[in-house]
Protein backbone atom coordinates (compact mmCIF):
# COMPACT_ATOMS: atom_id res chain seq x y z
CA UNK A 1 0.00 0.00 0.00
CA UNK A 2 1.81 3.00 -1.23
CA UNK A 3 0.82 5.93 1.08
CA UNK A 4 2.73 8.91 2.78
CA UNK A 5 2.23 10.96 5.76
CA UNK A 6 -0.41 13.21 4.70
CA UNK A 7 -2.78 10.33 3.77
CA UNK A 8 -4.94 9.61 6.76
CA UNK A 9 -6.17 5.91 7.11
CA UNK A 10 -8.53 5.03 10.05
CA UNK A 11 -7.41 2.24 12.06
CA UNK A 12 -11.04 1.41 11.91
CA UNK A 13 -10.81 0.78 8.42
CA UNK A 14 -9.95 -2.59 6.17
CA UNK A 15 -7.67 -1.60 3.60
CA UNK A 16 -5.53 -4.34 1.18
CA UNK A 17 -1.85 -3.80 1.07
CA UNK A 18 -1.71 -4.08 -2.47
CA UNK A 19 -4.44 -0.95 -2.95
CA UNK A 20 -3.10 2.26 -4.11
CA UNK A 21 -3.84 5.43 -2.07
CA UNK A 22 -2.99 8.40 -3.33
CA UNK A 23 -1.39 11.19 -1.11
CA UNK A 24 -3.85 13.20 0.92
CA UNK A 25 -6.68 10.99 0.81
CA UNK A 26 -8.51 9.90 3.51
CA UNK A 27 -10.23 6.58 4.40
CA UNK A 28 -12.78 6.79 6.78
CA UNK A 29 -13.79 4.24 9.52
CA UNK A 30 -15.43 1.26 8.54
CA UNK A 31 -15.08 1.27 5.42
CA UNK A 32 -13.36 -1.54 3.27
CA UNK A 33 -10.80 -1.48 0.16
CA UNK A 34 -10.11 -4.22 -1.38
CA UNK A 35 -6.87 -5.24 -3.53
CA UNK A 36 -6.49 -3.93 -7.31
CA UNK A 37 -8.05 -0.37 -5.83
CA UNK A 38 -6.49 2.62 -7.11
CA UNK A 39 -7.92 5.82 -5.70
CA UNK A 40 -6.58 9.40 -6.49
CA UNK A 41 -4.76 12.06 -4.28
CA UNK A 42 -7.30 14.16 -2.25
CA UNK A 43 -9.87 12.08 -2.31
CA UNK A 44 -12.11 11.11 0.69
CA UNK A 45 -13.97 8.15 1.80
CA UNK A 46 -16.20 8.45 4.39
CA UNK A 47 -17.22 5.89 6.83
CA UNK A 48 -18.55 2.56 5.74
CA UNK A 49 -17.75 2.72 2.03
CA UNK A 50 -17.33 -0.55 0.65
CA UNK A 51 -14.33 -0.49 -2.60
CA UNK A 52 -14.07 -3.04 -4.39
CA UNK A 53 -11.49 -4.55 -6.57
CA UNK A 54 -11.49 -2.63 -9.80
CA UNK A 55 -12.02 0.39 -8.83
CA UNK A 56 -10.35 3.43 -10.36
CA UNK A 57 -11.11 6.34 -8.79
CA UNK A 58 -9.65 9.84 -9.40
CA UNK A 59 -8.50 13.10 -7.34
CA UNK A 60 -10.27 15.27 -5.03
CA UNK A 61 -13.26 12.65 -5.29
CA UNK A 62 -15.79 12.82 -2.10
CA UNK A 63 -17.41 9.04 -1.89
CA UNK A 64 -20.33 9.38 1.38
CA UNK A 65 -20.88 6.53 3.82
CA UNK A 66 -23.15 3.49 2.51
CA UNK A 67 -21.87 3.87 -1.31
CA UNK A 68 -20.66 0.52 -2.90
CA UNK A 69 -18.18 1.10 -5.47
CA UNK A 70 -16.95 -1.95 -8.31
CA UNK A 71 -19.89 -4.43 -6.86
CA UNK A 72 -20.03 -7.35 -8.91
CA UNK A 73 -22.72 -6.69 -12.02
CA UNK A 74 -25.77 -7.89 -11.52
CA UNK A 75 -25.86 -9.62 -14.89
CA UNK A 76 -26.08 -13.50 -15.25
CA UNK A 77 -23.96 -13.62 -18.15
CA UNK A 78 -21.57 -12.37 -15.64
CA UNK A 79 -18.57 -15.01 -15.53
CA UNK A 80 -15.63 -13.53 -12.76
CA UNK A 81 -14.11 -11.14 -15.55
CA UNK A 82 -11.74 -9.11 -14.88
CA UNK A 83 -13.43 -5.17 -15.10
CA UNK A 84 -12.95 -1.98 -13.49
CA UNK A 85 -15.10 0.89 -12.32
CA UNK A 86 -13.44 4.33 -13.38
CA UNK A 87 -14.32 7.58 -11.94
CA UNK A 88 -13.04 10.89 -12.94
CA UNK A 89 -11.68 13.79 -10.45
CA UNK A 90 -13.43 16.23 -8.75
CA UNK A 91 -16.64 13.87 -8.27
CA UNK A 92 -19.03 13.49 -5.68
CA UNK A 93 -20.85 10.46 -4.86
CA UNK A 94 -23.53 10.63 -1.66
CA UNK A 95 -25.18 8.64 0.65
CA UNK A 96 -25.71 4.70 -0.76
CA UNK A 97 -25.11 5.32 -3.98
CA UNK A 98 -23.77 1.53 -6.22
CA UNK A 99 -21.78 1.95 -9.10
CA UNK A 100 -21.33 -1.55 -10.63
CA UNK A 101 -18.11 -3.02 -12.69
CA UNK A 102 -18.37 -3.66 -16.40
CA UNK A 103 -18.50 -7.05 -18.29
CA UNK A 104 -17.20 -7.82 -21.48
CA UNK A 105 -19.56 -5.19 -23.00
CA UNK A 106 -17.37 -2.46 -22.36
CA UNK A 107 -15.36 -4.06 -19.37
CA UNK A 108 -15.58 -1.24 -17.72
CA UNK A 109 -18.54 1.57 -15.37
CA UNK A 110 -17.26 5.10 -16.42
CA UNK A 111 -18.27 8.29 -14.34
CA UNK A 112 -17.05 11.29 -15.62
CA UNK A 113 -15.45 14.04 -13.63
CA UNK A 114 -16.89 17.20 -11.67
CA UNK A 115 -20.03 15.07 -11.35
CA UNK A 116 -22.58 14.85 -8.54
CA UNK A 117 -24.21 11.56 -8.02
CA UNK A 118 -27.09 12.38 -5.31
CA UNK A 119 -28.26 9.32 -2.78
CA UNK A 120 -29.18 5.96 -3.77
CA UNK A 121 -28.30 6.51 -7.38
CA UNK A 122 -27.28 3.23 -8.95
CA UNK A 123 -25.34 3.28 -11.98
CA UNK A 124 -25.18 -0.81 -13.44
CA UNK A 125 -22.76 -2.48 -15.10
CA UNK A 126 -21.09 -1.15 -18.91
CA UNK A 127 -22.64 2.54 -18.27
CA UNK A 128 -20.73 5.44 -18.79
CA UNK A 129 -21.37 8.91 -17.75
CA UNK A 130 -19.70 12.27 -18.76
CA UNK A 131 -18.20 14.73 -17.29
CA UNK A 132 -20.43 17.30 -15.32
CA UNK A 133 -23.53 15.37 -14.52
CA UNK A 134 -26.23 15.01 -12.27
CA UNK A 135 -27.84 12.31 -11.09
CA UNK A 136 -30.43 13.41 -9.07
CA UNK A 137 -31.99 10.95 -5.70
CA UNK A 138 -32.94 7.97 -7.04
CA UNK A 139 -31.88 7.74 -10.48
CA UNK A 140 -31.45 4.67 -11.78
CA UNK A 141 -29.13 3.99 -14.82
CA UNK A 142 -29.75 -0.31 -16.59
CA UNK A 143 -26.68 -2.31 -18.29
CA UNK A 144 -25.20 -0.54 -21.35
CA UNK A 145 -26.64 3.04 -20.91
CA UNK A 146 -24.70 6.06 -22.50
CA UNK A 147 -24.92 9.47 -20.55
CA UNK A 148 -22.90 12.40 -22.75
CA UNK A 149 -21.54 15.31 -20.74
CA UNK A 150 -23.25 17.66 -18.58
CA UNK A 151 -26.71 16.17 -18.80
CA UNK A 152 -28.92 16.82 -15.57
CA UNK A 153 -31.77 13.95 -14.40
CA UNK A 154 -33.77 14.91 -11.77
CA UNK A 155 -34.75 12.32 -9.15
CA UNK A 156 -36.60 9.15 -9.66
CA UNK A 157 -35.42 9.04 -13.16
CA UNK A 158 -35.35 5.60 -14.67
CA UNK A 159 -33.57 4.40 -17.71
CA UNK A 160 -33.37 1.41 -19.91
CA UNK A 161 -30.66 -0.64 -20.74
CA UNK A 162 -28.71 0.71 -24.05
CA UNK A 163 -30.49 4.11 -23.99
CA UNK A 164 -27.85 7.04 -24.88
CA UNK A 165 -28.70 10.43 -23.54
CA UNK A 166 -27.18 13.39 -25.66
CA UNK A 167 -24.96 16.16 -24.19
CA UNK A 168 -26.94 19.23 -22.30
CA UNK A 169 -30.52 17.43 -22.13
CA UNK A 170 -32.45 17.69 -19.19
CA UNK A 171 -34.53 15.05 -18.11
CA UNK A 172 -37.76 15.66 -15.33
CA UNK A 173 -38.42 14.07 -12.07
CA UNK A 174 -39.69 10.57 -12.16
CA UNK A 175 -39.04 10.17 -15.78
CA UNK A 176 -39.18 6.22 -17.92
CA UNK A 177 -36.66 6.53 -20.52
CA UNK A 178 -36.88 3.83 -22.82
CA UNK A 179 -36.08 5.84 -26.26
CA UNK A 180 -32.76 7.97 -26.64
CA UNK A 181 -32.92 11.72 -25.87
CA UNK A 182 -30.99 13.91 -28.25
CA UNK A 183 -28.68 16.95 -27.18
CA UNK A 184 -29.82 19.56 -25.68
CA UNK A 185 -33.23 19.41 -24.52
CA UNK A 186 -35.49 18.91 -21.66
CA UNK A 187 -38.09 15.84 -21.87
CA UNK A 188 -41.12 15.02 -19.67
CA UNK A 189 -44.61 13.78 -19.37
CA UNK A 190 -45.42 10.31 -19.77
CA UNK A 191 -44.51 9.08 -22.25
CA UNK A 192 -41.43 10.38 -22.14
CA UNK A 193 -41.82 13.44 -24.50
CA UNK A 194 -39.95 16.79 -26.01
CA UNK A 195 -40.78 19.41 -24.19
CA UNK A 196 -38.52 22.42 -25.43
CA UNK A 197 -34.80 23.14 -25.20
CA UNK A 198 -32.64 23.48 -22.50
CA UNK A 199 -32.32 26.80 -23.32
CA UNK A 200 -31.28 28.14 -19.86
CA UNK A 201 -28.72 25.47 -19.42
CA UNK A 202 -27.01 26.23 -21.91
CA UNK A 203 -27.04 29.66 -21.70
CA UNK A 204 -25.92 29.57 -17.69
CA UNK A 205 -22.96 27.35 -19.66
CA UNK A 206 -21.72 29.64 -21.94
CA UNK A 207 -23.54 29.10 -24.98
CA UNK A 208 -23.93 32.39 -27.48
CA UNK A 209 -27.67 33.10 -28.38
CA UNK A 210 -26.75 32.33 -31.91
CA UNK A 211 -25.93 28.87 -30.84
CA UNK A 212 -29.39 28.56 -28.74
CA UNK A 213 -31.03 29.84 -31.24
CA UNK A 214 -30.00 27.04 -34.00
CA UNK A 215 -30.62 24.47 -31.74
CA UNK A 216 -33.98 26.20 -31.10
CA UNK A 217 -34.65 26.40 -35.19
CA UNK A 218 -33.48 22.33 -35.44
CA UNK A 219 -35.80 21.03 -33.15
CA UNK A 220 -38.52 23.23 -34.28
CA UNK A 221 -38.25 21.41 -37.84
CA UNK A 222 -37.58 18.20 -36.19
CA UNK A 223 -40.69 18.22 -33.75
CA UNK A 224 -42.76 20.96 -34.14
CA UNK A 225 -43.92 21.32 -38.30
CA UNK A 226 -45.18 18.07 -38.44
CA UNK A 227 -44.13 15.58 -41.13
CA UNK A 228 -42.68 11.92 -39.66
CA UNK A 229 -38.73 12.54 -38.24
CA UNK A 230 -36.96 10.65 -41.53
CA UNK A 231 -38.99 13.74 -43.63
CA UNK A 232 -38.30 16.31 -40.89
CA UNK A 233 -34.45 15.13 -40.66
CA UNK A 234 -34.73 15.83 -44.65
CA UNK A 235 -35.74 19.18 -44.07
CA UNK A 236 -33.42 19.72 -42.00
CA UNK A 237 -30.64 18.90 -43.80
CA UNK A 238 -31.91 20.99 -46.61
CA UNK A 239 -33.26 23.98 -45.49
CA UNK A 240 -31.82 24.93 -42.45
CA UNK A 241 -28.06 26.48 -42.45
CA UNK A 242 -24.96 24.58 -41.64
CA UNK A 243 -23.82 24.75 -38.14
CA UNK A 244 -22.40 22.94 -35.40
CA UNK A 245 -25.65 22.54 -33.73
CA UNK A 246 -27.24 21.17 -36.05
CA UNK A 247 -24.66 18.15 -37.18
CA UNK A 248 -24.12 17.04 -33.45
CA UNK A 249 -27.82 16.68 -33.13
CA UNK A 250 -28.98 15.04 -36.94
CA UNK A 251 -25.80 12.86 -36.03
CA UNK A 252 -27.05 11.97 -32.82
CA UNK A 253 -30.71 11.09 -34.60
CA UNK A 254 -29.06 9.07 -37.22
CA UNK A 255 -27.22 6.99 -34.87
CA UNK A 256 -29.97 6.19 -33.14
CA UNK A 257 -31.07 2.68 -33.76
CA UNK A 258 -33.79 2.47 -30.76
CA UNK A 259 -35.44 5.85 -32.22
CA UNK A 260 -35.50 9.04 -29.81
CA UNK A 261 -38.03 10.20 -27.56
CA UNK A 262 -41.34 11.40 -29.29
CA UNK A 263 -42.39 15.01 -29.87
CA UNK A 264 -44.59 17.31 -27.99
CA UNK A 265 -48.19 16.37 -29.42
Amino acid sequence: MNTTKSTRISEMASVHPDARIGEGATISPFSTVEADVEIGHGTWIGPNVSIFSGSRIGSHCKIFPGSVIAGMPQDLKFAGEHTTTVIGDHTTIRECCTINRGTTDRMMTKVGSHCLLMAYTHVAHDAIVGDHCVLANCANLAGHVTIEDWVILEGVVAIQQFVRIGKHAFVAGGSLVRKNIPPYVKVAREPLSYIGVNAIGLRRRGFPDEFVRAVEDVYRTLYVTGGNMSQAIKVAEMELPMSDAKETILDFIRASDKGIVRGPF
